[in-house]
C-alpha cells in the first residue's frame, strides 16, 4: 500500500490467519517458541509505547512550565529551573523568593519601567515561542500541524499514511507542542499528545518486519497507543480505554485490542506518575475541593441550563472554527501561515498579559473551592464583588471562544481540549456565584429549603458549577459521551458527582446534535474530504442502490483478451485505485492497480510483450500472460437493495466497494468515496480544505 491508499481488510486478516497458521503448525520446540515469540513482540512495542509516552509526556509538561515562566521571570537558584521547582516547599500565599522578574533580575527599579519592560518580554518571548513552533512545522513535518485526532480516526478505519507517523513529525510535534502552549496560545495539549503517543508506537513497529506485511495488526497496536495518549494526556488511564472504544471505534470487535489498550494505557499512567511535573504525587490534574460529597435536587436546574448552554456554544464554537478554517484557505493568510501564527501570538499575549495565568492554571482555580486558608487569586471568593466576576467571567468565555475558533487551525501543534474545558469552567463558576448569590439573598425561599436557612452556612459550591460547565462545553464540541465523563471525574477527582456529570453530558450531546450532526473531528475530516464513515446509523427515505450508484457505462472497466499494452495505457490514464473486469457483459471481478501495474511493469521490457494477451479468467494458453492470480472476489448485490442496507454493509464490514449485477452482468458499482460523500452531504463546507486524490474504484 501506499499513502492515500485504503486497505482491503479481508485481504489483511486473511494474510494474519495464514500467518498464524504457519507459525503453530512447525514441528517440535519451535512450534511452541514461535508463537510466544510472535506474541511478545506486540507486548513489547505496547509496553515499551506506554513508557516512553508517559514519560515524554512528564517532561513536556516540565518543558512547558519552564518556558511559560520564563516570559514572566527565572529562578535565581537555577536558570532550568521552572518555578514549580524554585519555588518547592513554599506554601499558598507567601512570596518566593528565589524567583525573580525581569524587572528585579536585571535591576530596574522604575515601577514604571517594570511595567514596559515585563509586557515587552512576555509578548516578544511569546511570539517567538508560536513563531519557532509554525516554523518548525511549516518547513521540517508539515503533517505536524493541527491536533491530528481527525487523522487518527481516518488510518484506523483503513487509511493508509504512513508518513504522518514518521520520526520527524514525531520531533517536530513533541517540540513544537511545547513551543505552541507556551506561547499561551488558546490550545491545549491533548489530542497532540495522542499523535505522539502513535508515532512512538510506530518507530517500535518498525524493528519487527511482519507489522510492514500487515496493516490490520499495525491499526491494532495504534488503537492501542492512542489509548495511551489519552492517559497521558489528561492523567485518565480508564478514559484512555473507553476513548479508543467509543471515539476511535477500535475495540468493538476485538476484546484482545481492549485489553492491550488498557495495559498500554496503565503503563503509560504509572511512567507519568513516576516523572510527577506536577510534584503533587498525583494523576489528578484538576483536584475538585468540595465542601461536600451530596448534591441537592434544586442545583439540576443551573446544571440543566449549563448543559443546554455548553450544547448551544460548542456547536457555535464548531461553526466558528470552520468558517475560520474557510477564510483562511481563501485568503493570504494561507500564503503566510508563520505571519499568521505571529500575529495571533502577539494579540493573544496582549489581551492576557494583565492575568498572565496559564489555561491550566486558571481552570484549577476555577475548580477550587474558597477556603480561608487558601489563597484567592482571582477574587472569586469576594462576595461584595459578584457581579464583577461574573461579568468578568463572562467576558473571559466570551474572548476564550473567539481565540481558540481562530487558532485551532493554525500552522501550529494544537488540541482544543483544554481551551474548550476552560470555556465552560468560566461560564459554570458564573452560574455558581450567580446561584450562591441567590441563596445569600433568598435563605428562606421555597427552592431553597434543603439548605441551612443561616446564608452564612455553606451550602452551594461553584466550584462544582464549573466542572458541569467544563463537561458540557467539552460534550457540545466534541460530542463524546461515556469516555468524556470518565476522563472528567478522573480529571478532577469528582467521583462522587458522577450522575450530575452524566446528565450535563447526555443534555449538552442532545443541544448540540440538534444544531448540528457533527462534532469538531467529524467536521475536520468533511473539510478535508477525508474518507471515514462516523460510526453512525444510517436511515434511507426509501432509497435504494441504484439512486447512488455509478451505472455500469460510466465505469472504467478492463475487459478480458485485452492486451497488456492496453491494460499498461489504462493504467497511465486513469488514477483509480482498481478496476472490475468484464467478459463480454459478465462480471469476473475487481483488480486493484498496484496489483495489476507491479504484474505487467516487468512483462513490458520484453520486445513484443506489449500485444500479449491478458487472461482474468480459465486457462492461459500459447504466449497469454495469466493475470487470474491477481483477480479478487467482490461483493455483489441486486441494485434495487434499500441504500441503507449498503451503508450499513460498508460501515460494518470496512468494505471499498460493492458491486451490483443482475444476471451476472454488471450495472453498476458503489465504493466507500460515494458512502463518505452521502454521509457528510449535509456539510456546507465539505471538501473545503481537501487535496485532490484519487477516488477509490
Amino acid at each position: 500500500y501506499h499513502d492515500g491508499d485504503t486497505i482491503d481488510w479481508w485481504h489483511e486478516d486473511a494474510s494474519e490467519r495464514e500467518r498464524w497458521k504457519g507459525l503453530v503448525s512447525q514441528q517440535g520446540l519451535r512450534g511452541l517458541l514461535a508463537p510466544l515469540m510472535d506474541v511478545s513482540k506486540s507486548w513489547f512495542v505496547m509496553i515499551c509505547t506506554g513508557i516512553c509516552v508517559g514519560l515524554a509526556g512528564g517532561w513536556l509538561d516540565i518543558l512547558v512550565m519552564w518556558l511559560s515562566g520564563l516570559r514572566e521571570g527565572r529562578c535565581s537558584r537555577g536558570f532550568l529551573l521552572n518555578a514549580v521547582e524554585c519555588c518547592a516547599g513554599v506554601d499558598a500565599g507567601e512570596v518566593c523568593q528565589d524567583w525573580q522578574s525581569w524587572g528585579e533580575h536585571i535591576g530596574v527599579s522604575s515601577i514604571l519601567g517594570q511595567s514596559l519592560l515585563h509586557s515587552f518580554i512576555y509578548i516578544l518571548l511569546s511570539t517567538a515561542f508560536a513563531a519557532s513552533a509554525a516554523f518548525l512545522v511549516m518547513y521540517y513535518a508539515p503533517y505536524a500541524f493541527h491536533t491530528g485526532s481527525e487523522r487518527h480516526f481516518l488510518i484506523l478505519g483503513g487509511y493508509v499514511f504512513d508518513t504522518f507517523f514518521s520520526s520527524w513529525t514525531l520531533l517536530i510535534k513533541a517540540l513544537g507542542l511545547a513551543l505552541s502552549v507556551s506561547s499561551g496560545l488558546s490550545l491545549g495539549k491533548e489530542g497532540p499528545l495522542v499523535h505522539v503517543s502513535c508515532c512512538m508506537s510506530f518507530l517500535f513497529m518498525k524493528i519487527f518486519s511482519h507489522y510492514h506485511r500487515n496493516e490490520s495488526q499495525k491499526r491494532k497496536i495504534l488503537a492501542a497507543a492512542a489509548a495511551a495518549g489519552v492517559s497521558v494526556a489528561f492523567g485518565s488511564p480508564l478514559g484512555g480505554v473507553l476513548f479508543g472504544l467509543e471515539e476511535l471505534d477500535a475495540f468493538g470487535s476485538d476484546f484482545d485490542v481492549m485489553w492491550r489498550g488498557f495495559v498500554t494505557s496503565a503503563t503509560a499512567a504509572v511512567a507519568l506518575q513516576y516523572v510527577d511535573p506536577f510534584k503533587t504525587s498525583k494523576l489528578v490534574l484538576f483536584q475538585v475541593t468540595s465542601g461536600s460529597d451530596t448534591w441537592l435536587a434544586f442545583e439540576l436546574i443551573p446544571w440543566l441550563g449549563l448543559a443546554v448552554v455548553g450544547g448551544v456554544l460548542g456547536s457555535f464554537l464548531i461553526k466558528l472554527n470552520v468558517s475560520a478554517a474557510v477564510y483562511r484557505r481563501n485568503s493570504i493568510l494561507h500564503e503566510w501561515p508563520i505571519v499568521e501564527v505571529i500575529g495571533a501570538a502577539a494579540v493573544t499575549a496582549a489581551v492576557s498579559y494583565l492575568t498572565r495565568v496559564p489555561t491550566s492554571e486558571l481552570v484549577a482555580n476555577l475548580f477550587q473551592e474558597c477556603d480561608p486558608q487558601r489563597m484567592d487569586f482571582h477574587g472569586l471568593c469576594n462576595p461584595s464583588a459578584m457581579w464583577e466576576n461574573v461579568f468578568l467571567l463572562i467576558l473571559t468565555c466570551a474572548v476564550k471562544i473567539g481565540f481558540t475558533a481562530w487558532t485551532f487551525g493554525m500552522m501550529v501543534p494544537a488540541g482544543i481540549f483544554l481551551p474548550t474545558i476552560a470555556i465552560g469552567a468560566t461560564l459554570g463558576r458564573a452560574v455558581g456565584l450567580l446561584t450562591q448569590g441567590l441563596y445569600r439573598a433568598y435563605p428562606k425561599a421555597w427552592i431553597f429549603s434543603a439548605c441551612p436557612p443561616d446564608p452564612t452556612v455553606r451550602c452551594i459550591y461553584p466550584g462544582f458549577y464549573a466542572v458541569i460547565g467544563a463537561s458540557s462545553m467539552l460534550a457540545g464540541v466534541t460530542r463524546m459521551t461515556i469516555s468524556l465523563v470518565v476522563i472528567v471525574f478522573e480529571l478532577t477527582g469528582a467521583l462522587s458527582h458522577v450522575l450530575p456529570i452524566m446528565i450535563s453530558v447526555m443534555v449538552s450531546k442532545w443541544v448540540a446534535d440538534a444544531l448540528g450532526q457533527d462534532g469538531i473531528y467529524a467536521s475536520w475530516i468533511a473539510l478535508r474530504r477525508y474518507p471515514w464513515l462516523k460510526p453512525f446509523e444510517f436511515r434511507d427515505n426509501g432509497e435504494i442502490a441504484a439512486d447512488v450508484m455509478t451505472p455500469a457505462h460510466n465505469l472504467v472497466v478492463l475487459h478480458e483478451g485485452s492486451s497488456l499494452g492496453e491494460l499498461s495505457e489504462v493504467l497511465d490514464t486513469w488514477e483509480y485505485h482498481g478496476f472490475p473486469v468484464m467478459r463480454e457483459d459478465i462480471l469476473l471481478g475487481y483488480v486493484s492497480r498496484e496489483k495489476l501495474k507491479s504484474f505487467i511493469e516487468p512483462f513490458l521490457t520484453e520486445d513484443g510483450a506489449a500485444a500479449r494477451i491478458g487472461v482474468f479468467g480459465g486457462h492461459a494458453e500459447g504466449d497469454s500472460a495469466d493475470l487470474s492470480p491477481l483477480l479478487e472476489d467482490a461483493m455483489q448485490l441486486r441494485k434495487e437493495v434499500p441504500l441503507e442496507f449498503v451503508v450499513n454493509m460498508f460501515r460494518k464490514l470496512n468494505l471499498r466497494h460493492i458491486m451490483f449485477s443482475q444476471a451476472g452482468m454488471l450495472t453498476g458499482m458503489i465504493t466507500k468515496t460515494d458512502i463518505v460523500a452521502l454521509s457528510t452531504a449535509h456539510f456546507t463546507h465539505r471538501g473545503a480544505l481537501a487535496e485532490d486524490r484519487p477516488t477509490n474504484r
